[in-house]
């Protein structure tokens, strides 16, 4: 399978390094569908993989003072892609984002599922939404809803790096999506051409406090972070907006026989790796 991967960021790397030869990165700055057909006839890909994405610079605070770049990153420019896809008839895969969703779902489990409607509020989410919202009703689309990404590799992008920095920390629960999981679902997806919208999240869920327990555990012993309120967050000005909290029902990629590990089995077995990984990193600096 050949996939062309539009988007350099985080997620996108670490796809394009998981998938080695099959995987091209495009270097183009995609404006209109004239450009993404441009590189589609050029690569003749199999399928089309957008990580393209505006998150905010340092957090997506930064979303709510730059409404226009964000709505043309994350809402227009996926609409683009996908009519350029469909035209030359090529699978579509998107990443979306669990953020949509704020607060406890009306089921009784009080997760959401693929099919609710979202309920988001800060501009991040709403343009994230929006996209879902058109791309959802297309053929040969997939939508890959992801959620705080957690990974043996350190990165800005990571959840691991994200809380380990900072001081003040809320103790709240959440689903979670584990990157070496994800890089398979992504892969066979595409391969079975999987449409519609997925809950790309490993089962059960995880409290910010667990992770940063297994991160005292095995990566930094001396680590510490006041714990507060997630009113707070707003108050005490770490935050504009309050952040999305919740559960995600991840029912639609059994469909397609595609499985992720349990969130606490599969956040200790990367923050193993985690942990290597640093250890590597500091002796290469020390040596």
């Amino acid at each position: 399978m050949k996939i062309l991967i539009f988007g350099r960021g985080y997620i996108g790397k670490r796809c394009k390094d998981a998938w080695g030869e099959s995987a091209i990165m495009s270097d183009v700055q995609v404006r209109s569908k004239e450009d993404a057909l441009e590189e589609i006839h050029r690569h003749q890909p199999d399928a089309v993989f957008n990580a393209a994405g505006v998150r905010g610079q340092p957090n997506v605070d930064w979303c709510e003072t730059n409404q226009m770049t964000t709505i043309l990153g994350n809402t227009k420019l996926p609409i683009i892609l996908a009519e350029a896809c469909q035209e030359a008839g090529v699978y579509l895969l998107h990443i979306g984002s669990g953020c949509i969703f704020y607060g406890d779902s009306p089921h009784e489990d009080k997760a959401w599922r693929e099919e609710d409607f979202g309920n988001p509020v800060p501009v991040y989410s709403r343009s994230k939404w929006a996209a879902d919202l058109v791309l959802s009703t297309l053929p040969n689309v997939g939508i890959a809803r992801i959620r705080m990404p957690i990974d043996h590799v350190p990165s800005a992008g990571n959840l691991i790096d994200k809380l380990a920095a900072f001081t003040k920390v809320i103790d709240v629960e959440n689903s979670v999506t584990i990157v070496d999981d994800l890089v398979n679902v992504f892969w066979q997806m595409m391969e079975k051409k999987a449409t519609g919208i997925f809950h790309a999240t490993n089962p059960g869920t995880v409290r910010h406090r667990d992770l940063l327990a297994l991160y005292e555990e095995l990566v930094d012993s001396s680590h510490a972070c006041e714990w507060i309120p997630n009113d707070d967050l707003v108050k005490l000005g770490l935050a504009t907006k309050g952040r999305s909290n919740n559960f995600l029902s991840s029912t639609r990629l059994a469909e397609f026989g595609i499985t992720m590990r349990p969130a606490m089995e599969a956040l200790r077995d990367t923050m193993e790796k985690y942990a290597a990984a640093k250890k590597l990193a500091a002796n290469v600096v020390s040596g």
